[in-house]
């Protein structure tokens, strides 16, 4: 037994010594990690096809192993422990892992990436079961099973159980929809997996141990299914039925079931007959499970076996042994001992002597027919034994070569629906009777290739160039022999299946082709280049016989049986049946008459009936007989059997075709069967067109010389030009170099750029500093300034106030002084005084309208200062508004100095007004004085006048003293008094009567207010003008000061301003810097 280590190698040889065929173990495969230490395998799982398996280690690693090739490779490293493993699915290069996470991955083996990544699971998942046509996939733990679509990856279906009920396994049934799921208290259901509808429940028997199911197993056709656990009893139920058909007791070294598997058979139709059931010791014992009798075993209590994969072609089982390694069988080693063949029954007598009559002869004698001697009196009777003198025809038609009777292998395909593998060659070539005739067949290959199969590959591309050479040989061997054959279109699809057999032995697969031709292909080219019209009705017949309702649906829908039975016939059956179903239906198609061929296309027609009927469409129709369907060949085969045995004779294809007739020895015959004109007229057109191509490959010839000349000259001026282009290139790359350094040098710049930008931000924020600071200097100065201001104007006031009062005070002095003067002149005024009194009051009226008019020009001046003002607010606020520019508080100190240069000059013209009023004052009182001395003159020398016109006078008095208190009865105090002054110093001056004394003597003051007022006219004059003169300068006052207020509510307003516009400044600064950074 050879040992393979697979270690840490990514891929190799599984043996490197071929296995001897009589052990039953092929090669132990074992894995050493570092430090000589084995690493455990721990599942394992087949393909489809049986030939590869997975294998699953303790690391995570998996690893694919080709049996059929010889070859081991790592197709993935998870990391974790798998816990179960599935490669079975629609797309043989992907397969499912189980992992220690709870997670189930999808990898593929070729590219070895990870194709999906499925979870939900929230226990160990211990089995997957992937459906039939690996297009869905079922996993199980111990709390839910999960049906996911392996297209999408995407779980279709959860099933949660109560926690007192755990789940031991759910799986699909073979070749069916159906879900089985088995359930810790030993419940079995069937579910439709489409529907999750329950179909059944399996009976348990009430009576007897509880086994607790643990380990199970189905049939290849799902028909039978046996479930073991805690016991040395089997149950076996028919699904079929839903009856528990028996139970199997073990032999008592068996306890417990660990495992089921059915070991397939190529001769049981899926009804696998042969059970193994490995227990608890490690052992494997495979039984008949009709029988009931042990076969054999494997394993043993040293070498114990944990765990097992069957093949699906039955011929290796995979195990895993209680040491961590992996056990590979052969089952054809295993079984040999039951495949011997019985001994032999059959009596050879041979005469011992040369001259005897039989000595020649051999004579099968068959142990059932055993004679006793007739004892008779004294002498002893022998009866010899002779061969018949004549054999009888059935004798002469069921013996083949090699020394078979065709009756005997009928016989046996019967009974288990195919010849076994190994013979079936063997049994083929003697069904046949292949002469073969290597000198005839080598005749024909040394003609070489047909001119009609040179170009094959480009009409039928074979991946296989050893199968593309042999399918090339074979048709141009058959197109030598006759000429139909190199215009046939469907001889490559007649001829594959048998090249892809016989690959290996050209000549026995031409012959095979060759016999198929002339006796299953009866009558198939007398209508070339059309299908075979006759053989076609022969098999609408037999449909129309068998089933007409069929018939009568493809005639509805336009179906001839050109699409119906012509494509199976141009293919053989290759196209709609798999490997093993076309060599088992050519088991029973090589061992009838030829007709069976036409019997077997009617019967797969009928088998497929329901579909068909379904169909109504063309393209349906053309799919169906072009690609495989799910069909049970067994029962088509069946089928044949029924319609070659009760088709009526008048449309019996038997009485058409002819009998089997096989090769000629020596020679081939030849083959004639066909209109020899219409292949004729082909092979001259193909010699005529083979004339063309030579004369076309001439030309060829030559302009390939001028293209040979052309592509020289080519060559040179493609030489030069790419010298050119690699000087162009160089230059192209000198100047790329220079852009690249240009490139480089631009961004630099561009960083010294940012760096200058930078440092820039950073200036400009400095100088927002510096101008916040000096605004802020310019503030507390202009402040200080208006402080200072304020303080001027209050001394100016106080100042004003004393000068003011002094004022008053030389007034009121001078006021003394003149009434003292008064007194001393009234005198000698009375007689002018009421002349004096008209000039004094038109003057006064003069003076008061002058001063009214500059009054009023003074309150324009304060109406338009004050207009001045308001626009200056609002073109500040405009300003203010507008602003964020550079030059505003230019503007501002520009219109404060306006503002306060037009205050000024306001000053400076109020200054000059009232220099010129003081002026006038002055100029007034000299007036006066120059008057008061011409009246002093005057009334020195018209006193006596006065007296004389007393009367005169007293008169003009009275309506002066009206008319002044109409005209201004406030402006001058004391004219209103004038008659009673005047009245007074008459009395005093004529010395009157008593009558007017007591009025003198009882208003005094009176009298003294009368005498102020009866003063010279200079004294009133200049009184009068002083009272005016002081109420305009308090206007002016008053005035002065609501200027100043409005001043300083001005530049407080204008200083907040100011700090707004340099927050707002210091703002947009701020984003200047960070935009820049």
């Amino acid at each position: 037994m050879e040992v393979t280590d697979v270690g840490n190698k990514e891929e190799g040889k599984v043996w490197h010594r071929k296995p001897t065929p009589g052990k039953g173990v092929l090669v132990t495969v074992v894995r050493t990690a570092q430090q000589a230490k084995t690493v455990r395998f721990l599942h394992v799982a087949f393909d489809t096809t049986g030939d590869s398996f997975l294998a699953g280690d303790h690391h995570g690693n998996i690893y694919v192993f080709d049996i059929s090739r010889n070859r081991f490779r790592l197709v993935q490293k998870t990391g974790q422990a798998c816990t179960a493993l599935a490669f079975s699915l629609r797309r043989t290069t992907e397969f499912l892992v189980a992992l220690a996470d709870y997670t189930i991955k999808c990898f593929d083996k070729d590219t070895k990436q990870l194709v999906s990544w499925m979870r939900g699971h929230e226990g160990a998942v211990s089995s997957i079961s992937v459906h039939s046509s690996g297009r869905y996939a079922i996993t199980t733990s111990s709390d839910t099973a999960q049906l996911w679509d392996l297209d999408t990856f995407q779980r279709k279906r959860k099933l949660n159980i109560r926690q007192s009920v755990g789940i031991q396994r759910v799986f699909f049934l073979p070749l069916s929809n159906t879900i089985l799921s088995c359930f810790s208290d030993d419940s079995i259901f069937a579910w439709e997996s489409d529907t999750l509808f329950c179909k059944y429940q399996l009976p348990v028997p009430d009576c007897g141990p509880k086994i607790s199911y643990k380990a199970f197993a189905v049939t290849r056709d799902g028909k039978r299914f046996v479930a073991g656990g805690r016991s040395n009893l089997l149950h076996l139920w028919c699904l079929d039925s839903k009856q528990l058909l028996r139970v199997i007791q073990m032999p008592t070294q068996v306890r417990t079931v660990r495992q089921l598997e059915f070991l397939p058979d190529s001769f049981d139709g899926g009804a696998s007959q042969t059970l193994g059931v490995l227990s608890q010791d490690g052992v494997m014992r495979f039984i008949n499970i009709h029988t009931c009798k042990l076969l054999f075993h494997m394993g043993s209590h040293d070498d114990a076996i944990t765990g097992v994969a069957v093949s699906p072609n039955g011929r290796h089982v995979v195990a895993i042994m209680d040491n961590g390694s992996i056990n590979i069988y052969s089952v054809q080693s295993l079984t040999q001992e039951l495949n011997k063949p019985p001994p032999s029954q059959v009596a050879v007598v041979s005469g011992g002597d040369a001259n005897q009559d039989l000595s020649n002869l051999k004579v099968k004698v068959r142990s059932e027919v055993v004679k006793r001697p007739v004892m008779g009196s004294g002498r002893r009777q022998v009866k010899i034994l002779r061969p018949p003198a004549v054999c009888t025809t059935d004798d002469k038609e069921n013996e083949l070569p090699a020394g078979l009777n065709k009756k005997r292998l009928v016989a046996l395909l019967k009974a288990f629906g195919e010849y076994p593998a190994k013979y079936r060659m063997f049994v083929w070539r003697s069904l046949l009777c292949l002469p073969e005739n290597h000198a005839a067949y080598s005749s024909l290959t040394d003609k070489g290739l047909h001119s009609a199969y040179l170009t094959l590959h480009d009409k039928y591309p074979i991946k296989s160039h050893k199968l593309q050479r042999g399918l090339q040989r074979v048709l141009s061997a058959l197109a030598h022999w006759a000429a139909i054959f190199g215009e046939v279109e469907y001889l490559p699809l007649v001829a594959f299946p048998f090249v892809k057999l016989f690959q290996n032995n050209p000549m026995l697969c031409f012959e095979v082709v060759a016999t198929v031709i002339v006796n299953w292909c009866q009558h198939w080219f007398e209508f070339f280049p059309n299908p075979p019209l006759n053989i076609l009705s022969l098999a609408e017949n037999v449909l129309a016989h068998h089933d007409k309702e069929l018939l009568q649906h493809l005639v509805d829908c336009g179906i001839t049986s050109q699409l119906y039975v012509w494509p199976l016939l141009e293919t053989l059956f290759s196209e709609v049946l798999t490997r093993d179903e076309w060599l088992r239906l050519f088991d029973n198609i090589f061992s009838n008459h030829p007709s069976f061929l036409i019997m077997a296309c009617v019967a797969y027609i009928t088998c497929c009936r329901e579909p068909l009927l379904l169909c109504s469409q063309k393209q349906d129709f053309e799919y169906f007989f072009h690609h495989r369907n799910n069909l049970d060949v067994a029962a088509m085969i069946k089928e044949a059997y029924r319609l070659l045995s009760s088709t009526p004779a008048d449309i019996h294809p038997r009485t058409i075709l002819s009998d089997f007739t096989p090769l000629t020895t020596g020679q081939y015959p030849v083959f004639n069967h066909y209109p020899e004109f219409i292949v004729e007229y082909q092979s001259r057109e193909r010699e005529k067109i083979r004339l063309q191509e030579m004369e076309y490959l001439r030309e060829r010839q030559e302009v390939s010389a001028h293209r040979a000349d052309f592509v020289r000259r080519q060559a040179e001026e493609d030489a030069y030009f790419t010298q050119q282009e690699l000087l162009q290139r160089a230059e192209d790359q000198r100047r790329n170099i220079l852009a690249q350094e240009e490139e480089k040098l631009t961004q630099q710049r561009a960083k010294l750029a940012a760096m200058k930008r930078e440092l820039k931000v950073k200036e400009l924020q400095l100088l927002d500093a510096a101008r916040r600071r000096f605004l802020k200097h310019q503030q507390d100065l202009r402040a200080s300034q208006v402080q200072r201001l304020d303080q001027e104007i209050s001394r100016k006031m106080d100042l004003r106030e004393r000068e003011t009062a002094a004022a008053v005070q030389d007034l009121e002095v001078r006021q003394m002084e003149l009434e003292a003067q008064r007194r001393r002149l009234e005198q000698h005024l009375l007689k002018e005084q009421e002349r004096m009194g008209w000039e004094v009051e038109e003057e006064i009226e003069m003076r008061m309208r002058k001063a009214d008019r500059e009054e009023e020009s003074y309150s324009e001046l304060l109406h338009s200062t004050e207009a001045n003002m308001q626009i200056l607010e609002e073109s500040l606020a405009e300003a203010c508004q507008l602003g964020l520019e550079s030059d505003w508080q230019r503007e501002v100190a520009e219109r404060l100095q306006q503002v306060d240069a037009e205050q000024e000059r306001k000053r400076e013209r109020l200054a000059e007004l009232h220099r010129k009023t003081l002026a006038e004052e002055d100029r007034l009182a000299d007036t006066m004085r120059d008057v008061t001395g011409r009246k002093w003159d005057e009334v020195m020398s018209s006193r006596a006048q006065l007296q004389e016109q007393q009367q005169a006078w007293s008169s003009a008095d009275a309506d002066g003293q009206r008319h002044t208190r109409m005209r201004s009865p406030g402006l001058i105090r004391g004219l209103p008094h004038r008659p009673s002054a005047t009245s007074a110093a008459h009395v005093g001056t004529n010395g009157a009567g008593p009558a007017i004394k007591p009025n003198t003597a009882t208003t005094p003051r009176q009298a003294g207010t009368n005498m102020v007022c009866l003063n010279s006219s200079s004294p009133s004059e200049s009184t009068s003008t002083n009272f005016s003169l002081d109420r305009g300068r308090a206007q002016l006052d008053s005035s002065e000061r609501e200027l100043l207020k409005e001043i300083r509510e001005l530049r407080q307003k204008l200083a907040a301003r100011a700090r707004e516009g340099s927050s707002a400044s210091s703002q947009s600064v701020r984003t200047l810097s960070s935009v820049s950074q």
